[in-house]
């Protein structure tokens, strides 16, 4: 929770500092270059292969050979993003043209590069701190890995207050903030790492470089993470495609976007992400102890949480996206068209919200069974769609068009996730979703009337010039969704200790 308030904060005073322009274009797909290759070996394809793993060696309590692979892994992981680093730093004009050709002339495309330069290395530190935060993870401490987010978004915030004032350039102060904040995230995982005794030692020679090549159980990982790459790449590709289009769009298009999606991680990070990341080591463990009965109750909890707590939000996002969008960003260099643009791309990923929630919950079951191919070919099939739909919707909806297509896919390739799940028998069939559906549907309609009586009672533009009136409105009326929400499912007998049954 804290990590989500924090970036909200930093993202308000980026759209305060430097509204939607070039320049924001320019730093969104500057940092888009290290967070996609992040995705794509750390986070994504490594998460999903390694964890899985390691938690199977850690449930048969063998400590020596958990420690052995910890380093083999964490060598491999340095040289390689060494590697790829360097690579990334010589060739970011390159790169730059491939994911955002719009910015081919002029000074923003100048300074994309230099940024790209300036934060490429910032996929080595977040890469070991994906390491470290899966040996965290798979050992029950959740605790460091929840709170290393915060870093970096306070290193951008004093960036934004602090070293863009100094600068020729101050937009150049948020790649500073960024490498900044991967070195801090980076160093709070130390201690935590040191008191569990597995933190990785990097083999710096020759012969520990080789050891760890022929560790078998690291080429497991490597094994079980070349599919995963290809999953996780997928969805990059789709993104690369998209940030490609919107460079092509009106001047601040890649931003509107940006700062839309932004706002839906608060709820896709606090839902999705941190009920996939608890997921995956306890269906890895309910696996590898053969135990199909617990697993499957460990989905379906997971799914249950996320209809009840993700539709509201989907329709917040959708309904209620001029005054949030007013809220956070409508002040300095942020303007009117650009509180309307971001709302179209708002309520475009609303539309797909429960979709990517869905995604994060149900793509584990498939990942702690070792099972990566399948999510392979369905993500194949949901970036053909994206990019089909993407034909038809950009014509007539331009930026928000993309937003629309992203949203549509998350919802396909969840669907074929869970009917993916249900052939293998993971997921159980008599589990009363119908009956669960209605009652949902009882506390939605009322948020819903609520929501859109609240967007059209005030002029949330014009109370720009009253910002604490402007968000104590939009407080007053998200609670009041809320409370209307939750009493009119308490009433027909939904109750909370439902779901913390299901937790235990």
């Amino acid at each position: 929770m804290v990590s989500r308030i924090t970036g909200l904060v930093r993202e308000t005073l980026i759209a305060r500092s430097f509204g939607a322009s070039e320049w924001t274009d320019a730093f969104n797909v500057a940092f888009r270059l290290p967070n996609l290759l992040r995705r794509l070996f750390a986070e994504g394809a490594f998460s999903q292969a390694f964890v899985p793993i390691l938690g199977e060696i850690s449930n048969r309590g063998e400590k020596d050979q958990t420690r052995a692979l910890v380093d083999a892994i964490a060598t491999i992981l340095f040289w390689a993003l060494s590697l790829t680093v360097i690579i990334g730093v010589l060739a970011a004009p390159i790169l730059v043209f491939i994911i955002a050709a719009g910015l081919k002339d002029g000074a923003a495309f100048e300074t994309t590069v230099f940024m790209t330069r300036v934060m490429f290395p910032y996929i080595g530190l977040i890469s070991m701190v994906s390491l470290s935060a899966g040996i965290l993870n798979t050992f029950g401490r959740f605790a460091v890995p929840a709170f290393t987010p915060v870093l970096l978004n306070l290193s951008l915030i004093g960036g934004a207050l602090f070293i863009a004032p100094v600068l020729e350039q101050p937009i150049y102060a948020l790649s500073i903030g960024v490498m900044i904040g991967g070195i801090l995230q980076l160093a709070i995982q130390i201690p935590a790492l040191m008191r569990l005794g597995l933190l990785p030692r990097i083999g710096l020679l020759p012969r520990k470089i080789k050891s760890a090549w022929q560790n078998p159980d690291a080429r497991r990982v490597l094994k079980l993470m070349v599919p995963a790459v290809f999953a996780v790449s997928v969805a990059q590709i789709s993104l690369i495609i998209n940030t490609n289009i919107a460079s092509h769009l009106q001047t601040g298009s890649v931003s509107w976007l940006s700062y839309a999606d932004r706002l839906m991680e608060f709820p896709t990070a606090l839902l999705g992400v941190a009920l996939g990341t608890v997921l995956l080591p306890s269906l890895s463990k309910a696996n590898a102890a053969q135990d199909t009965a617990q697993a499957g109750e460990l989905l379906i909890w997971g799914l249950r949480l996320t209809f009840l707590l993700a539709a509201p939000c989907a329709i917040a996002l959708f309904a209620f996206g001029t005054p949030i969008s007013a809220v956070l960003y409508h002040y300095g260099q942020f303007n009117a068209m650009d509180v309307e643009m971001t709302r179209q791309a708002l309520a475009a990923y609303g539309v797909g919200l429960i979709g990517l929630i869905m995604v994060k919950i149900l793509a584990p079951g498939f990942y702690s069974r070792q099972d990566i191919r399948t999510p392979v070919k369905i993500a194949l099939l949901v970036l053909l769609f994206t990019q089909l739909a993407n034909i038809g919707l950009v014509p007539l909806f331009a930026h928000a068009g993309l937003a629309l297509s992203v949203g549509l896919g998350a919802c396909l390739n969840a669907a074929l996730l869970w009917l993916g799940l249900r052939r293998r028998g993971a997921l159980p069939s008599a589990v009363g979703w119908f009956k669960y559906f209605g009652q949902l549907l009882v506390g939605l309609l009322p948020l819903s009337i609520v929501l859109f009586y609240g967007a059209q009672a005030h002029d949330w533009l014009a109370l720009q010039a009253s910002p604490l009136i402007r968000i104590g409105l939009l407080g007053l009326w998200l609670t009041a969704a809320a409370v209307i929400y939750f009493a009119s499912l308490w009433l027909i007998g939904l109750r909370w200790q439902n779901f913390l049954r299901h937790a235990k």
